[in-house]
């Protein structure tokens, strides 16, 4: 069986050279083969320029597509898959697209793998430990007052004036701020148009202690079943979302006054103009913070109290976006070779067993995680 890795970007490379150094046959897929031999050539024997009509031809029953590439790639690559007898996995949000193909990768025994990067992926894991932790607690009841939060966000280790700097596509990062959210705050459904409506503070139990800026990102409340929430808990809040080093929203004001109505023309003319301001040196060590926690309260006193907690940082190995964004896609990816996944489109695992060894090698990719016990 063939791993047929498409995409060598920023976030890519860790995770592809962990499959080939591991002695998996993998194929490498690239629009442009010097940057793909420049990442990996050193390992890989075989690197190909991407094209969808020679992966088809190469591609057989049971291999593995990976898809690191462009959002708008995921579906017609899935299902060039199942029209193939073969899997699929990657690190992005499942769309209702992807997820319409459910049905007919059940009935053909494929696997259809997405959300297994960091935030969502490793996010999930953090949160599937929680609520069964949870649940199997002495402290568990159904009449319990239930909260839940989960931020993630890459930091410039070393802070700048902008309170931020640029690991992927800053046209991207502009598009982001222009989507609503959804979420539960004070027992109420939140909405909000745009991520600076809704800022508020986060206290990181990080050593020492943390403050960031905050808010929600995308829609929430899927989550909530996906997490394995029952529908008669009664839940104050329910976040999902975004981490930002303090300052961020100030130093952002005249970005939000113009992205909301600003033409594709000028947000690409903003996005060069920022990352050319604000990209990361050669060598300059990034930083992911993410924050998963879950708290039970039972008449106004906190009974049951956790939180995950994982902070890392660029060093030799590379940078900590890629490596926590690739090295759970490829132990997605040996999951599915292993057929320790069952048939369909799926996020990350809730396997009691998977969570466990999955966290376990995150553990090593970052410099600190810790399961943090408030009481």
């Amino acid at each position: 069986m063939t791993i047929h890795w498409c995409g060598t970007g920023l976030s890519s490379v860790p995770g592809l050279r962990r499959l080939i150094a591991d002695g998996h046959s993998v194929t490498v897929w690239n629009r442009t083969v010097d940057k793909a031999r420049a990442a990996v050539g050193d390992l890989a024997s075989d690197i190909r320029a991407f094209d969808p009509e020679a992966l088809r031809a190469a591609l057989h029953p049971g291999d593995v597509i990976v898809s690191m590439l462009p959002g708008d790639w995921h579906v017609p690559l899935a299902e060039m898959a199942i029209g193939k007898g073969a899997h699929f996995v990657s690190s992005s949000y499942i769309a209702p697209e992807m997820r319409a193909l459910d049905s007919t990768a059940r009935a053909a025994d494929l696997r259809l793998v997405n959300e297994v990067g960091l935030d969502p992926g490793i996010d999930h894991l953090m949160a599937h430990d929680l609520v069964a932790a949870y649940k199997a607690a002495p402290e568990f009841d159904k009449a319990n007052t239930v909260s839940f939060t989960s931020y993630c966000g890459g930091v410039p280790k070393q802070a700048n004036a902008f309170r931020y700097k640029f690991s992927w596509a800053p046209v991207g990062v502009l598009k982001a701020l222009r989507s609503p959210s959804r979420s539960i705050r004070h027992f109420s459904e939140l909405q909000v148009s745009r991520p600076w409506d809704a800022l508020s503070r986060h206290d990181a139990p990080l050593d020492p202690p943390e403050t960031f800026e905050v808010y929600p990102n995308r829609d929430s409340i899927p989550f909530m079943a996906q997490y394995g929430f029952g529908p008669d808990w009664k839940v104050s809040d329910f976040v999902r979302g975004t981490l930002r080093l303090n300052g961020w929203a100030e130093a952002w004001k005249d970005i939000f006054a113009e992205v909301g109505e600003a033409s594709d023309a000028r947000l690409a003319e903003m996005a060069a103009d920022l990352l050319r301001d604000n990209a990361y040196a050669p060598g300059e060590p990034d930083r992911v913070v993410l924050c998963v926690s879950l708290k039970a309260e039972r008449d106004g006193r906190s009974v049951w109290h956790k939180t995950w907690v994982l902070d890392a940082w660029g060093d030799a190995r590379g940078s900590a976006m890629a490596r926590l964004v690739s090295v759970p896609v490829s132990l997605a990816v040996e999951a599915v070779l292993e057929r320790a996944l069952p048939a369909g489109v799926q996020a990350a695992s809730d396997d009691p067993r998977l969570v466990k060894r999955w966290l376990g090698e995150v553990g090593v990719l970052a410099q600190r995680m810790a399961l943090v016990d408030h009481l």
